[in-house]
């Protein structure tokens, strides 16, 4: 079963394979020793890093420091008010948490913060789909920005991000592939995931599948590599920005 033409949205502003525009300013926190704001078409991510001199207890006696991330949307980031996430059982938000901590901990060498544990926080100011991935992105820019501010204060002599590690998300909307889809896409899209990949094309992470019924694997690997290529497009659009906007 596939959602009637009439139901399927039509993209005004970019074709099928093109990621929403993206565009990100550095230290934007004053009181973090990172941060960023990222903007993915309408969503918008809060990301800040700190850096706590407390290993994490399954950490001690490790080389390697430790890196765990958080995700929350503020009651507003949607068209109706959702109440504050009191409560520490939400099951999306853990997903998710755990989603930017795995994929934020391959981005770098943590090595370089023995005996320590970093801290990224991604809020949700305005959600329109691809809050998870734009997640992503905005705390890539922040530890970019964490890292750039350790290298020139002298405090870190060597660059600890070993990858550019970004994500976007891809969908089956009716017979069409598109790649980063918003809101009204996202809620009739066929089959949707979620892609996880380094801007030089390795993967880290899928999750999603089909919501209407089975797809076949070739639509599978289908979304799989579009997904891999668009990666790639946004992260050297973000890296481009990154490398401009300073914000020492």
């Amino acid at each position: 079963m596939t959602p009637s033409t009439s139901k399927t949205p039509v993209r005004q502003d970019r074709d099928a394979l093109t990621p929403r525009a993206v565009h990100v300013v550095r230290g934007v926190n004053p009181h973090a020793p990172g941060s960023a704001h990222l903007k993915m078409g309408r969503t918008e991510i809060l990301a800040t890093v700190t850096l706590e001199d407390k290993p994490a207890p399954h950490m001690r006696g490790s080389k390697e420091g430790w890196l765990t991330a958080e995700y929350a949307m503020l009651p507003r980031a949607t068209s109706d008010r959702q109440a504050r996430e009191r409560n520490l059982q939400n099951g999306r938000r853990h997903e998710i948490q755990r989603l930017l901590g795995r994929a934020l901990r391959a981005s770098m060498d943590l090595r370089h913060f023995r005996n320590q544990t970093l801290y990224v926080d991604c809020d949700v100011l305005v959600a329109d789909g691809g809050t998870r991935v734009a997640s992503v992105l905005a705390g890539h820019a922040a530890l970019h920005d964490f890292c750039d501010r350790l290298i020139h204060s002298g405090k870190l002599s060597e660059w600890p991000v070993v990858h550019n590690v970004g994500a976007i998300s891809v969908g089956l909307v009716g017979e069409e592939l598109r790649v980063d889809l918003d809101y009204a896409e996202d809620k009739v899209a066929r089959a949707d995931l979620n892609v996880i990949a380094t801007s030089d094309g390795k993967l880290i992470e899928v999750q999603g599948g089909a919501e209407l019924g089975p797809i076949t694997v070739d639509e599978y690997m289908r979304l799989l590599n579009a997904g891999v290529t668009a990666v790639g497009d946004v992260m050297q659009e973000l890296s481009r920005q990154l490398a401009v906007i300073q914000g020492i």
